[in-house]
């Protein structure tokens, strides 16, 4: 007997209430990713023997490993939350991609925290900045309705060009610098255009937790340039 299969629709194609409640759960997830986040983040920063164990992977080929490591968590998690009708399945992808999030980030915000002058207040202005910036791109994404999906390749060769340079940097021991931080947050405010603009043409009503997922992982780029600039002001 053959079962009753409910055709799925993009939102581009449901009626404008429905995409509303899908833009609602989305961002509402995104931040309760930053709420996990920060938690996660205090966690982590109590307990000493991960504070030294992150520092030690710092050099070299090890952080080569260890963003080895990050970027197959990633693309686990992504796929997972995207590919997964399950949504418990889909929670935990979620879940564990900002654990992994908060754990890469440990020795920058030790080092923000501890080693600047301006110690927490530092944290703060990254973060206003940062959420400022992400606001912004957002309404324009709105405001406009302009579909950057065009967008796609020059991510794609941004995105390996900056891997070759961080692998260069590990390999060669050399610091890649401030203008490298401001040419990633413009790669990840293209990110946030690109992932913006793809909610109503990729995603179905239900695929709220992947599409807060892929605007957490360009808002969490975001930060983390955002941060090293301000840092290497201090």
């Amino acid at each position: 007997m053959e079962q009753n299969v409910q055709p799925k629709f993009l939102l581009n194609q449901l009626a404008e209430t429905d995409r509303v409640e899908f833009y609602k759960k989305t961002y509402t997830h995104v931040a309760g990713g930053v709420l996990a986040f920060i938690l996660f983040e205090y966690l982590l920063l109590q307990s000493d023997a991960v504070v030294n164990f992150m520092f030690s992977m710092m050099d070299g080929f090890k952080w080569l490993l260890l963003l080895g490591g990050f970027m197959l968590v990633a693309n686990y998690a992504e796929s997972t939350a995207m590919r997964s009708e399950d949504k418990n399945m889909q929670y935990l992808a979620f879940g564990i991609y900002i654990l992994a999030e908060a754990l890469i980030f440990v020795p920058l915000i030790y080092m923000a925290i501890n080693f600047t002058q301006s110690g927490p207040e530092l944290l703060n202005q990254a973060a206003i900045v940062t959420l400022s910036l992400f606001t912004g791109l957002s309404a324009v994404v709105f405001l406009t309705k302009k579909d950057f999906s065009f967008l796609r390749t020059g991510l794609t060769i941004g995105f390996f060009i900056a891997l070759g340079l961080i692998i260069a940097g590990a390999i060669f021991g050399f610091n890649l610098g401030l203008w490298f931080s401001v040419a990633m947050c413009l790669l990840a405010g293209g990110t946030i255009l690109y992932q913006t603009s793809n909610l109503v043409n990729k995603y179905t009503p239900d695929d709220y937790i992947p599409a807060a997922l892929g605007l957490f992982a360009s808002l969490m780029l975001l930060f983390w340039y955002v941060l090293r600039i301000l840092m290497s002001r201090d």
